[in-house]
């Protein structure tokens, strides 16, 4: 038999099966896609977590694409029984090559049920802080201050100590103002630049006051809270008007001093 016979031959055995089966992985792409989104718009209306309904559209959309590649399969004659117990068995020794892989995916799993922290909170941990802007299955990304990502593997999140901010935060600035200074007219000023301030929180109130009575300038600490979004702007903008106010007023803010006295013998 020629080589073209054979060809013939073969399109007119295997012809219809496999273009069967074309037909079967491209519909189920499509069905797949369609029911990932309606599955989307259909969570969308829910009270869930967006970690949690990203999950619910992906497990959805691979279990239809699955159940299609068995049909494409078995449309070629395939036995899908020992098929999926030869998966098994692959699919043990690839667990047990991608441990720190599937570590992540738990430790996914339990940040998006468990929610020690949400998409938008501050939250500290391992010597990084910043704003949670994704919690994917495997790794969650903060945004720093300095608009930076960091990207931490999720089973590194867990069995850690977190510190949640949630989306505010309390300034913990100080300034110091000399001895000789009318404190009281010191702290009125201060007040004032807090509550004229716009980016700061009326609720929780601030705090000010004094707070350490030091070698050469008497402390007093200004404490209100700010959103996330307002904290390195807030602790510019109240610094700069504590400082212009102060010269206005005539307050002191002293230099560090230190008076050195020379003992001779005679």
């Amino acid at each position: 038999m020629s080589a073209k016979d054979l060809t013939i031959d073969l399109v007119i055995r295997y012809g219809f099966q496999v273009f069967g089966a074309i037909v079967i992985l491209g519909v189920g792409v499509l069905l797949a896609q369609w029911i990932g989104n309606m599955t989307q718009r259909w969570l969308d209306r829910q009270r869930l977590e967006p970690p949690i309904r990203t999950l619910i559209v992906r497990v959805v959309r691979i279990v239809v694409l699955l159940f299609v590649i068995v049909l494409a399969l078995d449309k070629f004659g395939v036995q899908v029984a020992p098929l999926v117990a030869g998966i098994g068995v692959a699919g043990l020794g690839i667990g047990i090559a991608l441990q720190v892989v599937l570590g992540n995916l738990i430790a996914g799993l339990s940040i998006i049920f468990t929610k020690p922290f949400r998409v938008g909170e501050y939250i500290e941990l391992l010597h990084v802080h910043g704003e949670v802007t994704s919690i994917e299955l495997f790794s969650t990304t903060l945004i720093h201050l300095d608009r930076s990502r960091v990207v931490i593997p999720n089973r590194k999140i867990v069995g850690e100590i977190l510190h949640n901010f949630g989306t505010v935060r309390q300034l913990h600035l100080s300034v110091g103002v000399a001895y000789g200074s009318d404190l009281n007219e010191a702290l009125a000023i201060v007040r004032g630049i807090v509550n004229e301030n716009r980016r700061l929180l009326k609720d929780p109130p601030p705090v000010v006051g004094i707070t350490v009575l030091a070698d050469s300038a008497i402390t007093i600490a200004v404490e209100p809270w700010v959103s996330v979004i307002d904290y390195l702007a807030a602790q510019a903008e109240l610094y700069q008007a504590i400082v212009e106010q102060f010269r206005t007023r005539n307050i002191e803010i002293p230099l560090p001093q230190r008076e050195v006295r020379l003992l001779t013998r005679s």
